[in-house]
C-alpha cells in the first residue's frame, strides 16, 4: 500500500488487474503484490519487489516503509491453498511514472478521503458459487474496491482515525 501527499490530498494507490484466465482477482482493484520468490528475504522484500514488476515503481531509501498491517488469510479457491497475505505501508514523496506489466490494466490513486468517508461505501452481492453474499464496497470512478482490498483498507483507515 503506497500512500502520498499531493497539494494537501492524502490519496492511496490501487492497481485495476488484469483479465487473466485462471486468475480469481482478475480485473479487480487490488495493491501492488504477489508471492514469495525463493530469493525473498521476507514479506517486504516481496511488497518491493513485486511494486517494481508489476507497476514499474522501485521503492527506495526516500520511499519509507511506514507500517505493516495485519496479515490475512485468504479463503482457497477450489483445489488452491489459502495464502496469507502480509500488507506493508509506504510513503511516496515525489510523483513517479509507471510502467504497468502485463497483470496490470491501470494504476488508480484513491483520495484517502473517499474512503473515509461512509457515506460513499454501497451494497453489493457477492456471487460465490451459487450462494448470494451481501458486502459493502466503495465505487470509486467506476471502480469497484472490496474484498482483500477492503480489508486492507478498513483496517488503515481504523488506524489513520485513531492518529487523527
Amino acid at each position: 500500500m503506497i500512500l502520498q501527499e499531493l497539494q494537501g490530498e492524502v490519496r492511496i494507490l490501487m492497481i485495476k488487474r488484469a483479465e487473466r484466465d485462471g486468475d480469481p482477482w482478475s480485473g479487480h482493484m487490488a495493491f501492488p503484490g504477489g508471492r514469495m520468490d525463493p530469493g525473498d528475504r521476507h514479506g517486504l522484500d516481496v511488497a518491493i519487489r513485486e511494486t517494481e514488476e508489476e507497476i514499474g515503481l522501485t521503492l527506495g531509501s526516500a520511499d519509507p516503509c511506514i507500517g505493516r498491517l495485519s496479515e490475512i488469510m485468504t479463503h482457497p479457491s477450489v483445489g488452491r491453498r489459502p495464502m496469507i497475505v502480509s500488507p506493508y505501508v509506504f510513503r511516496l514523496d515525489r510523483d513517479p511514472e509507471f510502467t504497468p506489466n502485463h497483470e496490470v490494466d491501470e494504476v488508480v490513486w484513491v483520495p484517502l478521503a473517499y474512503l473515509m468517508d461512509r457515506a460513499n461505501r454501497e451494497p453489493m452481492t457477492w456471487l460465490r458459487g451459487k450462494v448470494e453474499i451481501p458486502l459493502t464496497c466503495y465505487m470509486y470512478r467506476g471502480y469497484r474496491i472490496w474484498g482483500l482490498s477492503l480489508m486492507m483498507l478498513d483496517e488503515l483507515l481504523k488506524l489513520l482515525k485513531e492518529i487523527d
